[in-house]
C-alpha cells in the first residue's frame, strides 16, 4: 500500500489523465472548457475533471463524449487503484452537490449533468452490485463505453483497457502495463508528431516513467534519445538564451564604460576607439563563453572542452570557472 501511495505521487497519474483527456477531445476542445481538480463549494470535496460545454446544444461526436450534456463530471482512477461502491456513491453524491451549488434555485437541470467513471480494468463487484442490487442497466455502446442506467443522471463507464486503440490510443496507452513492443513503437511514432505539445509531453512521460523497463528495449533507445535530446535541448537553449542576454549586456556596457572613462582622460576620440577594441574583444569571450555553456550542460569535463575548441586546459580554465560559477555549477 505504501509503494502504490508513493509511485502516485511521483507520477502524477491524474495531470496525465487530464492533458490525455484533452488530447482526446481535441477535434472539439473548442467547444468544451476544461477544469481539472474543480473545488466544490468550501469544503475539501473536488472533482477529478469537470467539462462544461461552452454551447450546450452542441452534440459531441468523440466516441467518450458523445453522452456528454452541459455540465459533465469526470472521476479517473489510475492504473494503480480500482473503482468501487464507494466510489460509485462518493462521485453520485458529488453531482448532486454541484447541482445544487448554484446562486438561483434549479439553475443547473438534473438531466443536464452527467458522470463518467474513467479505470483501467472492468470493475466487476461494482457492475455486478448496480445490476443486482440496485437494478441498474449496463448497455455496452462501444469498445470499453457502458452507458449505466440511472434515474437521475446519465452516465458512463469508461474501460481504459478495452477502449478502441483507433479512436481512444493516447488514453488506452496511459497505462503501467504495456507489454506489446507494437505499442511502445507506435507510442514513439505518435508522439514524434506532437512532441512540441505540452499536453502530449505530460502523457509522454508519464507512460515513460511508468513502463520504464519497457522503454529500454535496445532498439527503441535511439528513437527515445532523440525524444529525449529534444528536451534537453530546449532546457540548453533557454538556459543559454539567458546567460548570453546577460552576457552582452554585461559586455557592452563594460565597453561602453571602460570607453566613456578612458576618452575622458585620453581625449574622445581615443577612447572611443580603445572602447570599441575592447568591446570587440569582450565580445568575443562572451561567444567564447556561451559555447563553454552549452559544453558545461552537456557534463563535458574540461580536458573535453578544451580539446574541442583547440586550445590548454590553463588556456580556457578562467573562462571555464566563471561560466561554472555563473552556471551554478558544483
Amino acid at each position: 500500500m505504501g509503494d502504490e501511495k508513493k509511485e502516485e505521487k511521483l507520477l502524477q497519474w491524474h495531470a496525465a489523465f487530464f492533458a490525455d483527456l484533452q488530447i482526446e477531445l481535441t477535434e472539439e476542445a473548442e467547444y468544451l472548457t476544461f477544469e481539472n481538480e474543480h473545488m466544490l463549494g468550501t469544503k475539501p470535496m473536488q472533482l477529478d475533471v469537470l467539462i462544461i460545454k461552452k454551447n450546450s446544444e452542441r452534440q459531441i461526436r468523440k466516441n467518450i463524449g458523445r453522452m456528454f450534456r452541459g455540465h459533465n463530471i469526470v472521476e479517473y482512477k489510475s492504473p494503480t487503484d480500482s473503482l468501487c461502491i464507494d466510489d460509485f456513491f462518493k462521485v453520485y453524491g458529488y453531482a448532486c452537490f454541484y447541482k445544487s451549488d448554484t446562486q438561483r434555485r434549479n439553475e443547473i437541470k438534473a438531466e443536464d449533468v452527467t458522470i463518467t467513471f474513467v479505470c483501467m480494468r472492468y470493475p466487476r463487484k461494482l457492475c455486478n452490485y448496480l445490476e443486482q442490487t440496485l437494478h441498474r442497466k449496463l448497455t455496452e455502446t462501444g469498445p470499453g463505453i457502458y452507458y449505466i442506467s440511472d434515474p437521475v443522471f446519465p452516465i458512463q463507464l469508461l474501460v481504459q483497457k478495452r477502449l478502441s486503440e483507433e479512436e481512444n490510443f493516447w488514453l488506452k496507452s496511459l497505462t503501467n502495463d504495456l507489454k506489446e513492443k507494437q505499442a511502445v513503437e507506435r507510442l514513439v511514432m505518435e508522439y514524434r508528431k506532437h512532441e512540441e505539445d505540452t499536453l502530449y509531453q505530460s502523457v509522454m512521460n508519464i507512460i515513460v516513467n511508468a513502463n520504464e523497463e519497457r522503454f529500454q528495449v535496445n532498439d527503441m533507445c535511439e528513437a527515445l534519445d532523440r525524444i529525449v535530446d529534444y528536451h534537453v535541448q530546449r532546457i540548453v537553449n533557454e538556459r543559454e538564451k539567458e546567460l548570453i542576454d546577460v552576457w552582452t549586456e554585461r559586455g557592452m556596457t563594460q565597453g561602453l564604460a571602460q570607453g566613456i572613462e578612458q576618452g575622458l582622460a585620453q581625449g574622445i576620440e581615443q577612447g572611443l576607439a580603445q572602447g570599441i577594441e575592447q568591446g570587440l574583444a569582450q565580445g568575443m569571450a562572451q561567444e567564447r563563453k556561451k559555447i563553454i555553456a552549452k559544453k558545461l550542460l552537456k557534463n563535458k569535463p574540461l580536458s573535453q572542452i578544451a580539446d574541442e575548441l583547440e586550445e590548454t586546459e590553463e588556456a580556457i580554465r578562467p573562462l571555464y570557472e566563471q561560466v561554472k560559477a555563473e552556471l551554478q555549477l558544483n
